[in-house]
């Protein structure tokens, strides 16, 4: 298991400067792994230090989260495909498993759609078929009403919310912080994006072998509609852990980790 973790900002051709959390040596397996709406890189660093130390992770910080640059536009689903694919192409990387958090899972959907050659395994944790339901329109219905500054106290209530197992306060904190330096034009047009895009083009055009993980007490996305999910990806594999809440990673990084060994070092039976 590894604890290399390495930093690096990567200026795409598009211009865009991606901040990178890597991990392992860059001619391991490739991991790439897209987090959820308005975390970064910090989003799966619960999980980081247990998977294999000859595997290479890559964790962007997100157009316009984290550490990365934030443009006026380009943040539906496929815009920001169209990042990681570029920033795999940067690394040299021909092939990849991706592993997408939410809205993450999206992106991940759509990178496999676009590019379906270079992603050879796909796991979506955290989501559903769409993302558009009562609760994330809700959700946008209290986004377009920020203003800038963002207000801690809407942070941390909007990221409690979606964890039911608690998690250690010190990376709760570490999560909110980091949701916080997304300015409220970002906030909107990220969660605009995604519940706009039009998932099931990227659905029909997955070609590799899929894992789907959640939660029965997602907050985000119910259990039916995970598991409804799983339906439309013909040969995808789900599990739905009892007690986990929207944040698998975060509340059991350690089954998680485990998930991700199993199915990435299975046979490809696709």
């Amino acid at each position: 298991m590894s604890t290399d973790l390495r930093f690096a900002k990567y200026h795409l051709p598009s211009g865009l400067g991606l901040h990178v959390a890597e991990q392992g040596p860059e001619d391991g397996r490739a991991v790439l792994m897209l987090h959820g709406y308005s975390d970064s890189w910090v989003s799966f660093s619960r999980i980081l230090p247990l998977l294999p130390a000859d595997w290479h992770m890559i964790v962007p910080d997100q157009r316009g989260h984290g550490d990365s640059d934030r443009p006026i536009d380009g943040y539906a689903p496929a815009d920001l495909a169209r990042d990681a694919i570029q920033l795999i192409d940067l690394l040299g990387i021909a092939e990849a498993a991706v592993v997408g958090h939410s809205m993450g899972s999206f992106i991940a959907r759509a990178v496999a759609a676009q590019a379906p050659q270079r992603v050879e395994r796909l796991v979506l944790v955290g989501s559903a078929a769409t993302a558009c339901n009562p609760i994330t329109q809700d959700l946008l219905r209290e986004v377009e009403a920020l203003d800038d500054p963002i207000g801690e106290d809407f942070v941390r209530a909007f990221q409690a919310s979606t964890i039911h197992r608690p998690v250690p306060a010190a990376f709760f904190e570490r999560i909110v912080a980091e949701s916080l330096k997304l300015p409220a034009r970002v906030w909107k047009a990220a969660l605009s994006g995604l519940l706009a895009a039009d998932p099931e083009p990227d659905l029909a055009r997955i070609r590799c072998p899929v894992l789907i993980l959640g939660g029965d007490r997602d907050g985000v996305f119910s259990r039916d509609e995970q598991e409804h999910l799983a339906t439309r990806i013909p040969g995808a594999i789900v599990k739905i852990s009892a007690e986990i809440g929207h944040d698998p990673q975060w509340e059991a990084p350690d089954d998680v980790a485990l998930d991700l060994l199993a199915f990435l070092q299975s046979p490809n039976t696709r």
